[in-house]
C-alpha cells in the first residue's frame, strides 16, 4: 500500500464532518454524566454516543477511499456522492440529537404527527445515504487505483458495508404485534423475537435475550475500516515476514479474509433474524461458525504459500505491483 494522503487530498465535506461528530461525541459523553434520563433501557445519551462513533470511522474512511479515485471524472462523481451522503448523514444526527433533547424516541417513533415526520425524514436520509454510498462502491470496483491488494481490500469492504447498512431497512418493517394494532405508536424494531428496551450488554444496548439486528448492521459496516486495517498490518509485517512481502501472498489474504467477514456478516444477521441472542448461539449458529472458521484457517494456510516465480520473471515484481 502507499503511504496515506495528504489532508488536502481528503473529501474535505467528509472530514469536516468527522470533526464535528467528534466534538458530538464528547458532547454526548457529557451528557451520560450529566443527564440520568433513560429511553427504551438505555442512557438516553448512548445513541447519539454511537452514532458520532460510528460516523467518525465511517466519514474519515470514505474521504481517503475516494481520495484514490483517479482521473477528473471519477474524482467529481465520488465528490458529489461523498457530499451528498455527508448532507445525509448530517441531518440524521440533527433529528436523532434534537430528539434526545425532546427526550423522544427517534427511531420507529410515529406516536405524534411531529415524530413521524421526523421518522420519515430519517427514512429519506437514510435511503439517499446508501443511494450515495452504493455510487461511490461502483466508483471504486470500475477504478484502477494502487496494488490489487488495496484495490481488492477497498471494494470488497465498500460491498460489505452497503450490504451492512441495508439491514437498517429490516428494522424499519413493522413487527407482527405492531401491525395487529389499529394506529402503533412505534413501527418497526431492532429486536427480534423480544420487545426493544429489554436487557442488554452494557451501552451498546445490543439484546441479551433476543436477537438485535443492530448486531449485523453495525458489524457489516464497519468492513470499511477493518478490512483496509487488515491489509495495513500486513503491509507492516511485509519486512518482517518473506511471505508477506510477495504482493501476490497479501492479495489472497485480503481476498481470504473478506470472504471469512462476508460470512460471518451473513452469519449474524441470520442468527438475530431467527430470534437468537448474539452470545447465545445454539448448536446450528456453532456448526456454521466452525465451518467458517475451519475454511478461513485452509483459505489462510492456502493463501500463505509462495507462488512459483515465473521463469525468466525479475524477482521482487508481480503483475500484482501493477494498477489493479
Amino acid at each position: 500500500m502507499t503511504s496515506a494522503p495528504q489532508l488536502r487530498t481528503l473529501h474535505r465535506p467528509l472530514v469536516w464532518f468527522a470533526a464535528l461528530m467528534a466534538a458530538l461525541a464528547l458532547v454526548c459523553v457529557g451528557g451520560l454524566a450529566l443527564d440520568d434520563r433513560v429511553l427504551v433501557g438505555v442512557p438516553i445519551w448512548a445513541k447519539p454516543l454511537k452514532f458520532a462513533l460510528s460516523f467518525i470511522a465511517y466519514g474519515l474512511t470514505l474521504a481517503w477511499m475516494l481520495s484514490l479515485l483517479p482521473g477528473t471524472r471519477a474524482r467529481r462523481a465520488g465528490w458529489w456522492a461523498g457530499t451528498v451522503l455527508t448532507v445525509a448523514s448530517a441531518l440524521e444526527m440533527v433529528v436523532i440529537t434534537g430528539q434526545v433533547i425532546r427526550g423522544r424516541q427517534s427511531h420507529f417513533n410515529v406516536g405524534t404527527p411531529f415524530d413521524a415526520t421526523l421518522f420519515q425524514i430519517m427514512g429519506a436520509t437514510v435511503a439517499v445515504l446508501w443511494l450515495a454510498a452504493l455510487v461511490i462502491a461502483v466508483l471504486l470496483l470500475r477504478a484502477r487505483i494502487l496494488d490489487r491488494a488495496t484495490a481488492w481490500a477497498v471494494r470488497l469492504s465498500s460491498l460489505i458495508a452497503l450490504a451492512g447498512a441495508a439491514i437498517g431497512f429490516v428494522m424499519t418493517q413493522p413487527t407482527a404485534g405492531q401491525r395487529a394494532q389499529d394506529k402503533p405508536g412505534i413501527v418497526g424494531a431492532h429486536s427480534v423475537g423480544v420487545p426493544d428496551g429489554g436487557p442488554g450488554l452494557p451501552l451498546i444496548g445490543w439484546s441479551t435475550t433476543g436477537g438485535d439486528l443492530r448486531v449485523a448492521h453495525f458489524f457489516g459496516m464497519h468492513a470499511l475500516q477493518l478490512i483496509p486495517l487488515l491489509l495495513l498490518a500486513l503491509a507492516a509485517l511485509a519486512p518482517r515476514f518473506a511471505r508477506l512481502a510477495d504482493d501476490r501472498v497479501r492479495l489472497r489474504l485480503v481476498l481470504v479474509a473478506s470472504g471469512a467477514y462476508a460470512a460471518v456478516f451473513a452469519l449474524i444477521a441470520w442468527q438475530a433474524l431467527r430470534g437468537q441472542p448474539l452470545l447465545s448461539p445454539d448448536a446450528t449458529t456453532l456448526g456454521a461458525a466452525g465451518a467458517i472458521a475451519v475454511a478461513t484457517a485452509v483459505g489462510t494456510a492456502l493463501a500463505l504459500r509462495l507462488p512459483r516465480m515465473r521463469p525468466g520473471a525479475p524477482a521482487g515484481r508481480t503483475r500484482e505491483t501493477q494498477a489493479a
